[in-house]
């Protein structure tokens, strides 16, 4: 268990962490969410797996971004870097490194940088008078501790930035997440409160809120199969998730309102399987149906919603890809890379 020293120090961080943002996110007008770029994993592994995973354990310093429990001092003097081709000309790349800071705990830096390439400019009238390129900066610190063999807790505290021609705007967000992890039976279980933040400088008059979320997690092996299977739930703080399915393209056809009890359901569910044959190597798929409805058009696309990832690790080096078309128009691609300095330095 935690020693009493350690406990009322995470504990007092907790209290911190909800007396200064929620009372920021109180305050915040509703609208329409900004910030959702925070949902996009840093973790080629995960963007495979469905975009989102908060119980997959592995000794990966890039799984940790979704759930800072997944942190730990086996990860020390790790470092992870990541970039992703989105849609258009949209970059994003960034780095994480961590350092055990006793046999039971951990922290790790990191920034993540979302490039959207170079857009127009006009005024008021509409008039052209240049270019700009729009950016958004994550700069996190994370901790995490094994609070028994069993269980770890974690909170990644985040710092944001972004700059819109000449609009700009900060924000401070925190991540708290507890993972149960059972070797023996290979079961992981998680829960995460994430984005729990709000805005410290606005673009406008306005605040704009933040994606913030509850996810419960699982990913179970299958025994003596190489093969894990995981289910994460997200979006709980709101059931009904609605979304228009496109008409066939006629000029008659109108889209349909979809709610049922089904279609939010699985709206809210993220499946994704894992082939691990060896700790060196792993391929998995995941479906993410939220996905697939958001960018549905009336012409179908059968692979969006579905994901595709791989990596291998050969001795102090891994590397891991994952590709996807969430959109007949964009498909996306994301690489990893991570290094384990001990090794060189042993």
């Amino acid at each position: 268990m935690l020693n009493s020293a350690k406990k009322y120090i995470f504990i007092i961080i907790l209290v911190l962490c909800q007396a200064t943002v929620f009372p920021l996110s109180a305050n915040a007008q509703d609208g329409s969410v900004a910030y959702n770029f925070l949902n996009l994993p840093s973790s080629s592994h995960i963007y495979g797996l469905g975009g989102l995973n908060i119980s997959t354990v592995e000794d990966n310093i890039n799984l940790t971004d979704q759930n800072p429990a997944l942190l730990g001092p086996e990860m020390d003097l790790q470092l992870g870097l990541n970039y992703m081709r989105y849609v258009g000309e949209t970059n994003f790349a960034g780095f994480k490194f961590a350092k055990s800071a006793s046999d039971r705990s951990a922290f790790a830096v990191g920034l993540q940088y979302f490039g959207y390439g170079s857009m127009t400019e006009a005024d008021n009238q509409g008039n052209i008078i240049g270019s700009f390129a729009p950016k958004d900066i994550s700069v996190n610190v994370a901790y995490a501790h094994d609070i028994s063999d069993r269980w770890r807790g974690g909170i990644n505290l985040k710092y944001i930035y972004s700059a819109y021609s000449e609009f700009t705007a900060m924000a401070l967000a925190a991540d708290l997440g507890v993972n149960y992890f059972d070797a023996e039976n290979d079961l992981s279980i998680s829960l995460v409160a994430a984005n729990l933040g709000g805005q410290v400088k606005r673009f406008n008059e306005s605040y704009d809120n933040l994606p913030m979320d509850v996810r419960l997690g699982i990913t179970k092996g299958l025994g003596s199969l190489p093969i894990r299977l995981s289910v994460t739930a997200w979006n709980l703080t709101k059931w009904s998730l609605p979304y228009y399915k496109p008409g066939d393209g006629s000029n008659n056809s109108e889209p349909e309102l979809k709610d049922s009890f089904g279609s939010n359901l699985f709206r809210h569910l993220i499946f994704a399987a894992d082939i691990v044959p060896s700790d060196r190597f792993h391929i998995g798929i995941g479906y993410n149906y939220k996905t697939r409805t958001d960018m549905s058009t009336y012409s179908r696309n059968l692979l969006s919603g579905f994901s595709l990832t791989a990596g291998i690790n050969v001795k102090a080096f891994g590397v891991d890809v994952a590709i996807a078309q969430p959109h007949t128009g964009a498909t996306t691609f994301m690489v990893n890379l991570t290094a384990n300095i001990n090794d060189f330095i042993k």
